[in-house]
C-alpha cells in the first residue's frame, strides 16, 4: 500500500523516521512550515528554515524514496512579531517554487489584529499564486478561531473550497463542513 502523508513536521524528525515512513508505506509527504519551538526573531532565520524545506528536507525524504512537498508562510504566532512581518514580503519568491503546494499554516494562535493582517495578506498571497491554504485553527477557543478564519475567508479573493482548515475536534467539524472548505483533523487527548 502506497500512503501519502498530508500534513508531518519532518524538520524535527530523524532519519529513523523516514526509514520507518518508508517501511509502512508512506511515498509522499507535506511538510507544513510551522512555528518551531522557540521564537524566530528576524527574516534571515525563516529564509533560512524556507530554504531548508525546499533543499535540505527534500534531499533527506528522496535517501528514503520518499517525495517532499511543502507549504509556506508566515505562521500565527510569530505574526505577533513586528520584527517578522517583512517575511512577508519575502514569500513570493518561495511560492513559485515547485516544491511548494499550499501557503500554510496561516490562521490564528490568539486571535490579534496583528494575526488579522497576516492571515488577510497570506490568503490574498494564496489567491494571486493559484495556491490553495492550509489554516492552521488555535489551540485556546477553538470555536472562535474557526468562526473568524471562516469570515476571513469569505472576505478574501480565495475561495473557500481552496482552503483547508486544519486541527479540527468536535467542536469544530460541523462549522467547518458547511463551510465547504476541506477539513483536516487533529486528536487530541482530551478536548
Amino acid at each position: 500500500m502506497r500512503i501519502f502523508d498530508p500534513h508531518i513536521h519532518m524538520t524535527s524528525r530523524t532519519t529513523d523516521d523516514y526509514e520507518a515512513m518508508y517501511a509502512a508505506g508512506v511515498r509522499a509527504l507535506v511538510e507544513p512550515s510551522f512555528w518551531l519551538g522557540q521564537p524566530r526573531t528576524s527574516p534571515d532565520s525563516f529564509r533560512d528554515y524556507f530554504d531548508a524545506l525546499l533543499g535540505w528536507e527534500p534531499f533527506r525524504a528522496a535517501q528514503y524514496g520518499i517525495a517532499h512537498h511543502c507549504t509556506i508562510a508566515l505562521n500565527p504566532k510569530e505574526a505577533n512579531d513586528p520584527r517578522c512581518l517583512p517575511v512577508l514580503d519575502e514569500l513570493p519568491r518561495y511560492l513559485v517554487k515547485d516544491r511548494v503546494v499550499a501557503v500554510g499554516e496561516i490562521g490564528y494562535d490568539s486571535m490579534t489584529p496583528a494575526e488579522d493582517t497576516a492571515l488577510a495578506t497570506q490568503l490574498q498571497l494564496a489567491a494571486d499564486h493559484g495556491l490553495p491554504a492550509l489554516v492552521h485553527t488555535p489551540h485556546r477557543d477553538k470555536l472562535a478561531g474557526l468562526r473568524r478564519t471562516l469570515d476571513a475567508v469569505r472576505e478574501s479573493a480565495l475561495p473557500t473550497e481552496r482552503v483547508l482548515v486544519d486541527h479540527l475536534n468536535e467542536t469544530t467539524v460541523k462549522e467547518a463542513k458547511d463551510s465547504g472548505a476541506w477539513l483536516g483533523f487533529s486528536v487530541y487527548p482530551d478536548t
